[in-house]
């Protein structure tokens, strides 16, 4: 698979988003446990002081976490782990800027639980399984391919 190819279409390919929104529900879960890690690990280096700013500690933590590896590979650790990866408006994998847009858009429906249902009920519903962040910047989660 290059960088150069067209988003794959549901009708046509739906190899590429079969299962997506579950695979998405375990590489979150992977990832938050990641995310829960590093922050113990840091803690320390804080002394202990982090303590006291846990949430704000897990929240950036989280974002530079998600930031790095979706610009990094196109797809967190989770992500990896469960065979997926994101794909921008024409295909390509994410640059810098896309992952640190998805990664704003992700942090933004966290804060404002409504959109974070908004977003969930998209990916089961929608033929790409696209989020509200995803629809909003076009991007989308595929399959990645045996291989690759």
């Amino acid at each position: 698979m290059t960088d150069t190819w067209s988003i794959p279409d549901p009708e046509f390919q739906p190899e590429f988003y079969a299962d997506i929104p579950v695979k998405r529900l375990l590489a979150w879960v992977v990832d938050c446990v990641l995310i829960a890690l590093v922050v113990l690990i840091v803690l320390p280096f804080t002394a202990f002081t982090g303590l006291f700013f846990l949430p704000f500690l897990y929240l950036v933590i989280g974002f530079l976490y998600r930031w790095m590896t979706l610009a990094g590979g196109s797809a967190t650790w989770g992500m990896r782990l469960m065979a997926v990866e994101m794909r921008d408006g024409h295909g390509r994998r994410f640059d810098s800027m896309t992952a640190f847009l998805h990664t704003m858009g992700y942090s933004i429906s966290l804060a404002f639980p409504i959109l974070q249902v908004i977003s969930v009920v998209m990916m089961l519903a929608g033929s790409r399984a696209q989020g509200l962040t995803d629809n909003v910047l076009g991007t989308v989660a595929i399959n990645r391919r045996a291989g690759h």
